[in-house]
This record gives C-alpha cells, structure tokens and sequence, in this order.
C-alpha cells in the first residue's frame, strides 16, 4: 500500500530525466566496485517526490570522454547532470575542465558551498575544485567522490534537532531548473527543503 501511495503521488508532479555520471579509471576498468552510481541514485530517489529516468554513466578519467558524454546527457533531454569524482588536484583528475570546457554558463556558487559544506568534516576540502554550469536547458554539477561527502554537500548540515546549520547545494537546485526552462522539480523537506522565492511556488496540484 505504501509503494502504490508513493507511486500515485510521484504521477502527480512533473517527470525528470538525471544523467548520473561516475568518472574513475580503476572503477570503470572493473579494478573495484563503483560506489558513486548507486550513491547518487539512491539520495535522489529519497530527495524527490518527481517520477525519475536515471540515465548512468561509469567512464575512465578521460577529459575528451567526459566532455563528450556530458553533451550527449543534455542532447538526451537530462535537465540535471551530476558528476562523481576526479575533481581533486591529481594528475588524471581532469572533471572540473571537461565540465568547464561544455559550459554555457558558469554556476560558481555551487562548488563554493560545497568546500564550505566539507570543511566542516575534512581541512583537505580547499583541495577539492567542484564546479557548476549551464548547457542550454540542463544544469551539471560535479560532487565529491565519496557517497558519504556526495550525501553531505547535496543535504548540508544539521544539527541534532534536525535544523539546518548550513544549506546543502540541493535546495537550490531546482529553482534553478526553473529559471533555465526545465521541469518543476520538488522535493521531500525531510531530506532536503528546496527554496524558491514566493512568485515561483507552483500551487499544490489535487
């Protein structure tokens, strides 16, 4: 009964296609399980009260192949692209470029939040060079490579009572789908409250 509840109230609101995107050399070669994919799909799968089409992707640390597969995300209709791994200053960690090198629009905010996010767990966050951008109707956002810190930067921080501390970058993912033309995407406050100003409420559908 509470499956088909779920799925009746996940009709109601818009559909939405994620590209889910986990870069690492060893990870795609077969050299260990990938933890990223599931991670991703699992927090959004909790997050989001909207029906979603996962589209996953497990690619080596090559700048010319993430590039490539993040265009074909968004050429696939993806409206949300998130990245897992090879941001740090490694010499195969190359996501941050390859990201960049697709942009229309840089998003600078995000990856600001998310070192501010992780610092408060680990000093070596200012080691991490995430960034956020724009490419036509999709917004790309490459997270951190591990599920715990992925979990922690999109959500943010709480404290005991369940308040938030410090915003995760999700609660303002989807005003900004919003503002570049993609679905209304809305989310489960107990995992992460999405913000949008008042005039940009959708009013609730029966």
């Amino acid at each position: 009964m509470a499956r088909r509840t779920a799925m009746t109230e996940r009709s109601t609101h818009d559909p939405v296609k994620i590209g889910i995107v986990s870069i690492s050399d060893r990870a795609s070669s077969g050299v260990y399980e990938d933890k990223g994919l599931p991670a991703l799909q699992d927090w959004l799968t909790c997050a989001l009260k909207n029906p979603v089409t996962f589209e996953p992707r497990l690619i080596p640390d090559e700048q010319d192949t993430i590039s490539a597969t993040l265009i074909a995300l968004v050429n696939d209709g993806c409206s949300l692209v998130l990245t897992t791994g090879g941001t740090g200053p490694a010499l195969r960690d190359v996501t941050p470029e390859a990201t960049l090198a697709v942009a229309h629009k840089e998003m600078p905010g995000f990856g600001e939040q998310m070192r501010r996010i992780s610092q408060h767990f680990v000093p070596t966050a200012i080691l991490s060079r995430q960034v956020a951008v724009v490419r036509d109707q999709c917004l790309i956002i490459n997270l951190p490579g591990q599920p715990k810190a992925i979990a922690e930067t999109l959500e943010g921080l709480k404290g005991d009572d369940g308040e938030q501390l410090v915003p995760g970058i999700f609660a303002a993912v989807p005003y900004c789908i919003d503002l570049i033309g993609g679905p209304y995407l809305e989310t489960h406050d107990a995992v992460c409250k999405a913000f949008r100003p008042k005039s940009a409420i959708r009013s609730s559908k029966a």
